[in-house]
């Protein structure tokens, strides 16, 4: 009973074990500073339009101030200067989720086939030692490594064209 519950133990130690870190991988990629400053460009223009969504709520709100201080203003002028706050409020709100919403796909769309190639040079790595397993450090922290598992950082990052 013994030896089969310590069964996996014994077939994991004879596995060849690779390890890898793909954020490092990632942070040393030529094409993350090209994402990265596309993303920056798409957040300052929508910064940008932001700052003026906020100046024409301002302005609202500066002029709703003005009508409600004025005890002779009819209610129906205060409930519409309300209306156009709520409104410009909510304007605001969808325009900051469409915009997290469009950056987010954006990061994806540009980071997805820096990824990929970064999985793509681990499965060769792991293939050219004839590996059972590779672990991303990135992913599953590792507590202890023995000196019979595989660094795999060297070969992936010649694979990559990096240093």
């Amino acid at each position: 009973m013994i030896a089969i519950s310590l069964m996996p133990f014994m077939l994991l130690a004879q596995a060849r074990i690779g390890i890898v870190d793909s954020q490092e991988l990632f942070n040393l990629m030529p094409e993350k500073a090209s994402a990265e400053a596309q993303l920056k460009v798409l957040s300052d223009r929508y910064h940008t339009e932001y700052l003026l969504l906020q100046r024409e709520f301002d302005k609202k709100y500066a002029d709703y101030q003005a009508v409600a201080a004025d005890a002779t203003m009819p209610e129906a002028i205060k409930e519409r200067r309300v209306q156009e706050l709520q409104e410009s409020d909510k304007k605001m709100r969808d325009f900051q989720q469409r915009t997290a919403d469009d950056i987010a796909a954006r990061r994806e769309a540009l980071t997805r086939p820096i990824t990929d190639k970064i999985q793509a040079a681990i499965r060769t790595a792991g293939e050219q030692g004839a590996l059972d397993l590779v672990l991303d450090t990135a992913v599953t922290p590792v507590a202890y490594t023995g000196p019979n598992t595989i660094d795999l950082m060297p070969v992936v990052k010649t694979i990559l064209g990096i240093e």
